[in-house]
C-alpha cells in the first residue's frame, strides 16, 4: 500500500510498531539493557522534548472517565475486548478486538496535537480483530499513523477507532457499540456495561515483576453483548458476555522475561478471575485478581495463586491448571481444538477457553512468546 492508504503498511509505521509488540506480544522482551533503556527503549532524558514520558507507580490512582481515553504522556497503551458468545443454535463463538497506541515522543494531555497537514509521526496505532467458530479462526490486523485522522481515541464521548473499526459510546449511559469488518467476516455488537471498573493490583497499579515495574490496569468484567456476526456471507445473531481491559505504561517487561500467559475467566458461580504470569529466568512472576459475585476484589500474589501448564512439553500450552486455595479454586482450563494464533506482524495465541474442576465457566486466554508448532 502507498504512504497515503487508509490502513498504513509502510516502513515508518513498521519501525515504530516493532518496539510496541516486542514489549507485550513477543518473546524476549528486552529490559534495562546497556544501550536501549528499559524495555529496549530510550530513557526519558534521551527524548528530544521538554515533556518526559511518565511511568506508573504504586501511588498513582485511576481517574474516570478520563482513563478510558488516551494517555499521550505514556509510551504504550491498549484497549482490549474478549467475548464468549453463542449463536441462536447455541453454538459457541469467540471474539477479540484490541487497539494499541505506541508513542515515539511524549505529549502532555492538554497539548494541542500537530496539524494533520504536517504529517506528524509522534505515535502509531495498531488494531487486531479475531473471530473463532466451529474450529475455524479468522484474524485481521490494521496499522495507522496518529494525528492524521485515521486512528485515535477520546474519553468523552468514549470512542476508539482505526479507519472503520470502532468501539464507541452509543450516547446511552453504559452502552457501547463495536464494529469491525474484514475481508470475509465482520461483527456489529452492542455492549451493556454492568458494574464499575475493577482496579487490578494496588488500586490500579499492576506490578509486572518482583522489583516493582508495572502498568496501570483496570477491567470491565461484566459486559452483556448482543448483535450480529457475519462469516463468509452468513449472518448470525449472537449474544453472550465480554471482558474489557485498559492498560498503559512507559515500561513493561524486563530482561529475562520471555513471555506472557493471561487468563480472564467468567465462573458460573458468578465470580470472576483474572490471572497472569510472566515467564522469566528461573521461574515466573504471577499475579491476579479474584472478583466475587458481589464485586468485591482481592489482589492475588504468587503466595495465593498457582498457574501452570498441564504439559510443559507443548510448543504452545493449551491446557492449564489454576489454583487459589484460599477460595477453594482448583481449575482446569482448556482451549478448544484448533489453531488460534494471531498471525500478524508478531504472532501470539488468543483463544476462548472452557473451565472445569472446582468451578465451571468460560473465558479467554492469551499466550505470547511461544514458537508455532
Amino acid at each position: 500500500m502507498t504512504l497515503f492508504s487508509r490502513s498504513l503498511h509502510f516502513p515508518d509505521v513498521i519501525r515504530i510498531l516493532a518496539p510496541i509488540l516486542s514489549i507485550f506480544l513477543v518473546v524476549g522482551c528486552s529490559g534495562e539493557s546497556e544501550d536501549g533503556g528499559f524495555a529496549g527503549l530510550a530513557e526519558p532524558q534521551q527524548i528530544d522534548t521538554d515533556v518526559p514520558f511518565l511511568q506508573p507507580a504504586p501511588d498513582d490512582r485511576l481517574n474516570f472517565p478520563e482513563d478510558f481515553g488516551p494517555h499521550p504522556q505514556h509510551r504504550i497503551e491498549w484497549w482490549y475486548l474478549t467475548a464468549n458468545l453463542e449463536n441462536q443454535a447455541g453454538e459457541p463463538l469467540g471474539l477479540q478486538w484490541t487497539q494499541f497506541r505506541q508513542a515515539l515522543t511524549p505529549r502532555s494531555a492538554n497539548a494541542t496535537p500537530p496539524a494533520p497537514a504536517q504529517w506528524p509521526l509522534q505515535a502509531a496505532w495498531m488494531a487486531h480483530g479475531a473471530l473463532s467458530w466451529r474450529g475455524q479462526y479468522h484474524f485481521a490486523e490494521r496499522l495507522a499513523r496518529a494525528d492524521v485522522g485515521h486512528a485515535g481515541a477520546t474519553a468523552q464521548p468514549f470512542e476508539v477507532w482505526l479507519d472503520d473499526w470502532r468501539l464507541t459510546s452509543t450516547g446511552e449511559s453504559g452502552r457501547w457499540r463495536l464494529q469491525v469488518s474484514a475481508d470475509n467476516w465482520s461483527y456489529d455488537l452492542f455492549l451493556r456495561l454492568n458494574g464499575p471498573p475493577v482496579a487490578h493490583g494496588d488500586r490500579g497499579f499492576s506490578a509486572k515483576s518482583a522489583s516493582g515495574e508495572g502498568s496501570m490496569y483496570f477491567s470491565l468484567v461484566d459486559i452483556a453483548i448482543a448483535g450480529k456476526v457475519t462469516i463468509d456471507g452468513e449472518t448470525q445473531k449472537v449474544r453472550g458476555k465480554g471482558w474489557f481491559d485498559r492498560e498503559w505504561s512507559s515500561q513493561l517487561l524486563k530482561t529475562g522475561q520471555q513471555g506472557w500467559d493471561w487468563f480472564a475467566l467468567h465462573l458460573d458461580s458468578g465470580d470472576k478471575l483474572m490471572a497472569f504470569r510472566l515467564r522469566e529466568d528461573g521461574g515466573a512472576f504471577v499475579s491476579g485478581t479474584w472478583i466475587t459475585k458481589e464485586r468485591e476484589t482481592v489482589a492475588l500474589s504468587s503466595d495465593d495463586l498457582t498457574l501452570t501448564p498441564e504439559a510443559e512439553t507443548e510448543a504452545t500450552p493449551t491446557h492449564w491448571r489454576l489454583q487459589v486455595p484460599r477460595y477453594g479454586v482448583d481449575l482446569e482450563i482448556a482451549a478448544p481444538p484448533g489453531e488460534y494464533r494471531n498471525e500478524g506482524q508478531y504472532p501470539y495465541w488468543e483463544s476462548p477457553v472452557s473451565v472445569s474442576g472446582s468451578h465451571s465457566g468460560e473465558g479467554y486466554m492469551e499466550l505470547t512468546g511461544y514458537e508455532a508448532e
